[in-house]
């Protein structure tokens, strides 16, 4: 039992103690740092491994707690498997780094938070107590603001957004935290099922749900999640956007939503609300950037919307669901921004007017992005498809159950589904399929090294094991124990046959095309994602319709000029749906108010005291009245 205890201990103290190894490290040491925080995130690794294993192997397999300095760390079924697979995700990107990161500046800082953002992360899913979660949950800000600075004054704004965005929430969570042990006395996070009754305790609940919805990415507190994909390196993308801080903020809103608090149908009914609008809003948004990395990173933010949607129904297939579509995209995800690394570190851009004709050159590369970006457009028999559609029978079971809502969530969902499979294809012919652009024909570009281009072949193959096996592996071994309740799977889906017909399918497929190959040519019009080429466009290029090789960056631009579209993409354009710039506007306009009370008499500043004194009383006496 005293090694259990230890070894829950252990996840969080040796990265942390091996970050700052690679810190104090000379220089006359920076060929072994890579090396030494790769080996670091294996064994770390291999000791949650050993510490599940050894509770998987007691009797009963109950929660194990282990009292640390008046909090608590909590082991059970639910935060297990999260924490292997912050585990996992930290080694293969560390794995990753060692060639990504080869010659780039801040070395010995990059990974030493890297490391240090693994300890945390292993503590802020073990902490059952608020004031340690609390207290893991702001140095991940921290660490969040240093990763995406390590790309130095281009990524300086996106740093900044990303630590007053997530920052700012973490207030909203401090607050939450208080509330919750007024109300409760207990500041645990297990076991206290707090009615929603009332608005102080609504109020509760919505500061720290936006504090889990921030580091999940969820609209609207997304926008720091497009700028530091974009501007940060790759492997901080992979590591922390996509992967880590939704493995965290989603375990956390689970946590919120079913130990914290009992839910009411309103609650659910807001938080499915906001994830079908985060799924079309953010799908919309994809669909006409020109950056790869930008590109995938609001694909980031919309399939958040998939598991909060999940989530929301409140049923154990819904948390089931949301938890399974939060392990399949943190691996295609993360296999994405992996393979938008490696597409960076040869071609020297990810503008995708700059790229093309990487399917040649980087075949690993290509097929790893291929088989991620069918799994995250929801194509079976992948582990995308598995999981949405999961969701969709638990819309349906809700709507069994009396959500009026789930025929238009359902719709959301699906037609986000469609969405992602369109602006993947313009992905796809952009960066690997078309010609390649006049910068890099006469540029030698080959696949990138093993340690890179490994972690993508790994998690593409994931992605189709969990997709064919997915009840076998995932979700009896990880997601039903993690729900604690009798999951019912009310539709019926074989994924071996699908699989097989599918394969079918493509091989009839390209018998017809070998067949159809032979005849003479038949001159069409040249279309541009599904629509036949505009004027305009074929002027840009520079050539008559059948001469000129098109880019990713023509599809989809009709989508910009649709009513009411193309206001909202101008409002877009303008920062509107910003909350960051939203807030800032707020602020200013309420210090430019203060700086004209800004008079300089004494007075004046006592009147201020006063009321301010005055208020306080009045908050402190009948404020908190009736609140119980």
């Amino acid at each position: 039992m005293e090694i259990l205890f230890n070894s829950m201990v252990l996840p969080i103290v040796f990265p942390l103690a091996a970050g700052l190894l690679c810190l104090l490290l000379p220089g006359a040491f920076d060929r072994v740092r890579p090396a030494l925080a790769a080996s670091a995130a294996a064994v770390t690794f291999l000791m949650v491994c050993a510490l599940l294993l050894v509770w998987k192997r007691m009797p009963g397999v109950s929660p194990m707690i282990l009292d640390v300095a008046r909090g608590s760390l909590r082991l059970d079924h639910l935060n297990s498997f999260v924490l292997l697979l912050i585990t996992v995700f930290g080694f293969l990107t560390a794995l990753y780094s060692m060639k990504y990161m080869a010659g780039k500046e801040r070395r010995r800082e990059y990974y030493t938070y890297l490391l240090w953002t693994i300890g945390v992360s292993c503590g802020a899913v073990l902490a059952d107590n608020l004031i340690m979660l609390l207290v893991f949950w702001g140095i991940l800000g921290f660490t969040l603001y240093a990763m995406i600075g390590i790309a130095g004054s281009p990524a300086a704004d996106a740093a900044r957004k990303s630590l007053i965005i997530v920052g700012g929430t973490d207030c909203l969570l401090m607050l939450g935290a208080a509330m919750v042990w007024t109300f409760s006395g207990s500041l645990a996070i297990s076991g206290i099922g707090l009615e929603l009754a009332g608005w102080p305790r609504v109020v509760a609940f919505l500061c720290i749900a936006a504090a889990a919805l921030a580091k999940a990415g969820v609209m609207p507190f997304h926008s720091w999640v497009p700028d530091a994909g974009e501007k940060g390196p790759a492997s901080v993308a992979a590591f922390l956007p996509a992967s880590l801080d939704k493995l965290i903020g989603i375990y956390f809103l689970v946590r919120l939503t079913t130990d914290l608090f009992v839910m009411t149908p309103a609650m659910r009914a807001l938080l499915m609300i906001i994830g079908a609008g985060t799924i079309i809003c953010a799908v919309m948004m994809a669909l006409v950037q020109h950056d790869l990395k930008r590109l995938l990173s609001y694909h980031a933010v919309s399939q958040a919307g998939y598991m909060v949607l999940g989530i929301g129904t409140g049923t154990a297939l819904g948390i089931a669901a949301g938890l399974f579509h939060m392990l399949n995209h943190v691996i295609y995800k993360s296999a994405l921004f992996f393979c938008a690394g490696s597409v960076e570190k040869e071609a020297g851009t990810t503008d995708l007017d700059r790229l093309g004709g990487l399917a040649r050159a980087m075949p690993l590369t290509f097929v790893s992005f291929l088989v991620a970006a069918l799994a995250i457009s929801g194509i079976p028999p992948l582990n995308g498809f598995y999981s949405k559609w999961m969701i969709y029978q638990a819309l349906v079971d809700s709507g069994r159950n009396g959500n009026g809502l789930w025929v238009f969530l359902m719709a959301a969902a699906m037609f986000g589904s469609a969405l992602t499979l369109a602006s993947f294809v313009k992905i796809l012919h952009a960066v690997f399929l078309c010609k390649p652009s006049a910068e890099l024909r006469h540029r030698h570009i080959r696949e990138a090294g093993f340690s890179m281009w490994l972690p993508g072949v790994a998690l593409a193959f994931v992605c189709v094991l969990f997709g064919v096996f997915a009840y076998q592996l995932p979700l009896s071994g990880m997601i039903f124990p993690a729900v604690g309740g009798p999951v019912r799977l009310t539709g019926d889906w074989q994924a071996g046959l699908a699989a097989a017909l599918l394969l079918s399918a493509c091989i009839l497929g390209l018998i017809v095309y070998l067949l159809a190959a032979v005849r003479k040519a038949r001159p069409c019009d040249t279309y541009i994602g599904g629509e036949i080429m505009e004027e305009a466009v074929r002027h840009r290029r520079g050539g008559k319709a059948e001469s000129v090789e098109v880019t990713g960056v023509d599809f989809y631009k009709t989508i910009e000029d649709m009513i009411p579209l193309r206001g909202i993409y101008e409002a877009a354009r303008r920062n509107l749906f910003d909350i960051y710039e939203a807030g800032g506007k707020f602020v200013f306009y309420f210090m430019g108010i203060l700086r004209s009370a800004h008079s300089g008499l004494l007075p004046m500043y006592l009147t201020w005291v006063l009321a301010g004194l005055l208020f306080l009383l009045w908050i402190l006496f009948f404020g908190f009245r009736g609140i119980t």
